[in-house]
């Protein structure tokens, strides 16, 4: 990333006396920021907060997920049905640009054992706090407490300052204003009625992405409410996935959850639920489960039993007992779960819906705006996590940049790559 850095800066010694606005400080609003300023542009960054990065910060406070170890296809196949409009923006920004950018920034990375990749320190804080000191270095200037309200009437850019207005004009303008989840950390979706109405530009509403799911426990599942449900395996639709979930008093929720709430959601959406089905044991076949069931039972309480049998946790154990009449070798190794429902939208770890691709040209230009861009996760996409949606922002941000020097005719001489979605 540094060799990238001084060569851009390396061919914009001059002036070249260009601004470009930036609203919205989060992922893709930063890495386009840095992009742009190593270019020679003027960047200002324009957010709603008091500071920049706040979802990425409290997203990191336990761990902070950069991205993925797994090979770059598999990793692209992760975005579903966006997986071929994502693949040229992660071949130029992927995975392992991200952890060389994190490694510019003096933040050493490591592969966890799920292959997820992850800060030397874990958080996200000092990762953060190195970013801003580099794009202030470059010259990038932040103007905190700045909430974008649209254009006035010579399509200028308006916002409110604290308590008074402020306006500007700028040669190119990018979007990067987020979703609709966790709207107190500045992401509340009210762009959207913005755009419709002031440029006719369409949108898809707004739904929870990685996020819980409802469903109603009996009473004897309370004292199991924040216990994990390690090395299982969850089906739904035919698609499998090993990972771990969390029972919580509303449902159930977690990684392997996420990896599935989009069609989760959708067929709840459709059809009033989806029966999702946990595998409890799925290092072990339905045979090998039923030899060892098959065994004296004795004096053994059936947990016990269980419990002595197969090494099922108490929690695995309470499940068994509250979406099966009888703990069978088949109910172990797909156990039926009905899920009735979502957790609202502002708990979501991300949302899908926003601005459609539709919307723009090849370039993240809004075609109904000439000079106007837009990135991130308030376009319509969406990605689990695992480091799959911060890479897919961060790549974003890098080929929204090039879209704005290519419409300002700057041509940093590392432009390789295919950057057309």
């Amino acid at each position: 990333m540094k060799d990238m850095i001084d060569q851009e800066l390396s061919n914009s010694d001059q002036e070249l006396g260009k601004t470009v606005a930036i609203i919205g400080g989060g992922p893709a609003g930063l890495m386009a920021a840095e992009h742009l300023a190593t270019a020679g542009l003027k960047v200002d960054l324009y957010d709603a907060m008091p500071s920049v990065g706040r979802k990425f910060l409290l997203a990191g406070k336990g761990g902070l997920n950069l991205t993925h170890s797994e090979p770059l296809p598999r990793f692209i196949s992760r975005f579903g049905k966006d997986a071929d409009r994502f693949a040229p923006w992660l071949e130029e920004f992927g995975p392992e640009q991200v952890r060389t950018w994190a490694v510019g920034l003096g933040v050493e990375t490591f592969v966890g054992t799920s292959g997820r990749v992850f800060p030397a320190e874990f958080k996200a804080a000092p990762l953060m706090r190195a970013w801003v000191r580099r794009l202030r270095g470059l010259g990038v200037r932040f103007h905190p407490h700045c909430r974008w309200l649209g254009f006035d009437a010579n399509n200028a850019l308006q916002f409110t300052d604290k308590e008074r207005g402020l306006t500007i004009s700028s040669d190119a303008a990018l979007l990067a204003l987020g979703g609709a989840s966790w709207p107190k950390l500045g992401s509340d979706g009210g762009w959207a009625s913005m755009l419709e109405r002031s440029l006719g530009c369409r949108t898809a509403a707004f739904k929870p992405a990685n996020c819980g799911f409802l469903t109603g426990w009996s009473k004897h599942m309370r004292s199991h409410f924040g216990s994990p449900l390690k090395t299982v395996a969850l089906t739904f639709q035919g698609r499998r996935l090993k990972g771990e979930a969390l029972i919580a008093d509303y449902g159930i929720e977690g990684s392997a959850i996420y990896a599935l709430s989009a069609a989760l959601r959708d067929a709840i959406e459709a059809e009033g639920h989806a029966l999702l089905e946990i595998d409890l044991k799925p290092d072990l076949t339905l045979e090998q489960i039923r030899e060892r069931l098959a065994k004296p039972r004795g004096r053994l309480s059936q947990s016990n039993w269980l419990r002595k049998a197969l090494n099922l946790p108490p929690v695995a154990i309470a499940l068994l007992r509250e979406c099966a009449p009888a703990p069978t070798a088949e109910a172990i190794k797909a156990l039926p779960l009905i899920l009735t429902g979502t957790r609202p939208m502002e708990e979501a770890i991300s949302t899908a819906g926003g601005l459609l691709f539709e919307e723009l040209d090849e370039n993240f230009m809004i075609k109904r705006r000439p000079g106007l861009f837009a990135a991130g996760e308030m376009l319509d996409w969406e990605a689990p996590t695992g480091g799959y949606l911060l890479t897919g922002c961060l790549s974003q941000g890098v080929a929204a940049a090039r879209g704005i020097m290519e419409w300002l005719d700057i041509h940093p001489n590392d432009r390789s790559g295919d950057l057309t979605p």
